[in-house]
Order: C-alpha cells, then structure tokens, then sequence
C-alpha cells in the first residue's frame, strides 16, 4: 500500500510539473498591475484598424496579460529564426564542439560564385553577428545586400550588414560543426523543455535557390504562444522551471552589444526616424538609445511581414506578435516598430 501510495505521489508530481510547463496563468487584474484597462482597449482597435497582426500576446511576471487573434496558430515566423538559432549555438560553444574564432576558409565554406581571399578569413563569430563582409548573393531573400559595400571591400568583422548569406551560412555551420539538425536541436534544447503546445516537426523544411547560394534557409514555424515561451526563457536568462535550459553566459553573450545603432542606421539607414535604434549582438536586435527607461536593456528577435519576441527586462514583460504570411498580410516596417511602442508604453507602474 505504501508503495501504491508512492508511486501515486510520484506520478501526481510528474503530471503537475508537465501541467506547470504546458498551461499559462492569467493576470486578472491588470489595473493593479500597472496596466490601463482602457488603453489596453485602444490597443486592441489600433491592431485591428492600423496592423495586418494574426496573432499577439503579452506577457508580464510570466502571465498572459493581454492576447489578440489566434495566439496557437502555427505560421511561418521569418527571420525570428535567426535569433532561434543563436540560443542552439550556446550548447555546444561552450562545451568546445564550435569554435567562434574558425574562419570560413579553415571550415570549407564555399559557393556558387566562389569566395574571394578577403573573404574567406571572416570567422563563425563575424556570421553570427552580421559582420562577416562576405556580400555573396543571397538564395534565401530577407537580407539587405542593396546596402552592401563593394564585394571584396571591406575586412570582415569591420563591417556590419544584415545578410541572409551571413545567417544561411551560420545555419549550415552549426549542423556541420555539430552534427545535428538545426530543428531537431529546436525540438530538444527548447520544444520540449519549455513544453511548446503548439511546435510541429513536421512543418520544418529548409529551403532556398542553389543556383544562387548552395546554403540553404532554415525556415520555422511557430504559434504566438510558444513565441512567447522563447521570450520567458530569454527574460529569465535561460532558466525554466527551476531548470537551466541555456546558460546564462551565453545569453549575455547574445544580447551584448556587437553593433551600436550609429553604425547600423549609417550602414542601413531604414531604421532612421522611425522612433527606434536597433543595436546588434548575436542575431538578436538591441534597443538603444530610447530616451525611456522601460527600454533598458529591452532586446528583440524581428521577422519580416511582422513577426516579433521582444524581451523587456526593466519591467518584466515579453511581447510576440506575428502575421500569418499564408494570408499575405504585411506590416510596414513602421507599423511592426510601432507595436513593439505602443504595448510596452502601456505599462505604467
């Protein structure tokens, strides 16, 4: 009996801590919180009357606070993958299995069009940070080579430009140096410790044209939901759930500064009189220069069409929004930096 009794224990004790994983808690009381009820309306009418958004959710102290459209859809999240991908990195920088100081050259990288010398001496840690100088042709559209300098120009590590050859490349290295599959590192270090509802292996197919470049894309879809567990992990610096899924170290690494947003909004100048300056550290976008406090060391992963994880740290919330790009719905670029505003402004202490 008394083992019946245990093993009964155990087993309640396995399922609460799935539960605790896989369901969300609800802020009921957002006025106490901080958050105006009536403003929180007005947000709702603006992304319905000024946004394309298929699906949004914040979140504050872990709970869901406000939620827009089909928060468990799964759909396309664009270049959000990038910053997925640099979480993966972590393992396996910091057990030794990828070096960040290997160049190109040292690791076989070549292409379609061939790489000139210059270029072969930019390293793992350049491709991650969108500093490689390599302005090979993309086979994945979603960078933004019209801006490149001069191929063969630029030293690599001098230069920043957000390039998809940079992170196709940095795809196709991490499976080389590694020997595994990008999604099915997504599924084990972050699908299924951070108990996704929604994630689907089967929906993962990388893609692009080989004629142009020979490394491929690598696609994920997600729900807004899981988007947002992506940003819980990140704001509590890699821990779930009592558990260290990244290390800390490593997301510091992420997250510090690569790029200051003078030197992007010089190189690319789209971000310019928009309200916001993006820095860059490892695939990940940082807000600088905001001139409000709620923005200290705020830091996002950006997708096209309007695709978004936005990690507040002063104030404890992650915002996830996206577009379902089925329905070719597209935000402007202004529109996907106004979100990232306005729902974070909402919240007044």
């Amino acid at each position: 009996m008394k083992k019946l009794l245990l093993l009964f224990t155990v087993l309640l004790t396995i399922t609460s801590s799935v539960l605790a994983q896989n369901e969300w808690t609800y802020n009921t009381n957002s006025e106490a919180s901080g958050w105006d009820s009536t403003a929180l309306m007005e947000f709702n009418n603006y992304i319905i009357d000024s946004t394309k958004v298929t699906g949004l959710i914040i979140i504050h102290n872990g709970q869901i606070l406000f939620e827009y459209g089909d928060i468990e859809e799964n759909s396309y999240i664009a270049s959000c993958r990038k910053s997925v991908l640099a979480m993966l990195y972590g393992k396996y920088v910091e057990n030794g299995t990828i070096d960040l100081n290997k160049t190109i050259e040292q690791i076989g990288i070549d292409d379609v069009e061939g790489i000139l010398p210059v270029e072969q001496k930019a390293t793992i840690k350049d491709l991650i940070s969108a500093r490689s100088g390599v302005y090979h042709p993309e086979g994945y559209a979603g960078g933004m080579q019209e801006f490149a300098p001069k191929r063969g120009s630029v030293e690599p590590g001098k230069y920043w430009l957000y390039s998809n050859w940079d992170f196709n490349v940095a795809g196709y290295v991490f499976e080389q140096e590694t020997q595994k599959n990008i999604y099915d590192e997504v599924e084990k270090q972050l699908a299924i410790p951070l108990g996704m509802q929604d994630w689907n292996r089967l929906l993962q197919v990388k893609e692009g044209d080989t004629t142009k470049s020979k490394y491929l894309a690598y696609p994920m879809w997600f729900s807004t939901r899981d988007m947002a567990r992506i940003g819980l992990l990140m704001i509590n610096k890699g821990k779930w759930n009592g558990q260290q899924i990244i290390s800390e170290n490593w997301v510091d690494e992420m997250i510090m500064q690569r790029t200051t947003y003078q030197e992007i909004n010089n190189n690319v100048p789209v971000f310019k009189n928009t309200g916001v300056n993006f820095g860059y550290g490892y695939m990940w976008w940082l807000f600088e220069d905001m001139n409000d406090e709620r923005f200290n060391n705020a830091y996002a992963a950006l997708g096209a069409m309007g695709q978004a994880i936005a990690i507040y740290p002063e104030v404890n919330v992650v915002v996830a929004y996206k577009t379902k790009a089925a329905y070719n719905r597209i935000n402007s670029g202004q529109v996907r930096l106004n979100l990232l505003k306005k729902a974070i402004e909402l919240y007044n202490p």
